[in-house]
């Protein structure tokens, strides 16, 4: 249901603008993204798993907002993050 630490590092080293870059909305946005999709991969065998629910929304609304806070600030970075993980299909 977690994403191991191998599997965050790998999505910083990814989506990282420096070396030590751990928070930037790019790699935030890349560790949400994976957590949501692991997530969603869980209710389909636990459907009644309503408090997994409820931070499950939580998630896609914080993503919601650095994809808003991103696009206000740089849009062609917002872009590419969109594009890089699939987000609008």
């Amino acid at each position: 249901m977690s994403i191991t630490a191998e599997r965050k590092a790998e999505l910083i080293k990814e989506h990282a603008r420096g070396n030590a870059d751990t928070g930037s909305p790019e790699v935030q946005i890349a560790v949400l993204t994976e957590r949501i999709v692991n997530l969603t991969e869980h209710f389909k065998s636990h459907k009644k798993d309503n408090h997994s629910r409820r931070g499950l929304l939580k998630m896609v609304s914080q993503r919601r907002r650095l994809l808003d806070y991103l696009k206000a600030k740089d849009e062609g970075r917002y872009k590419d993050v969109v594009q890089k993980l699939g987000l609008r299909r």
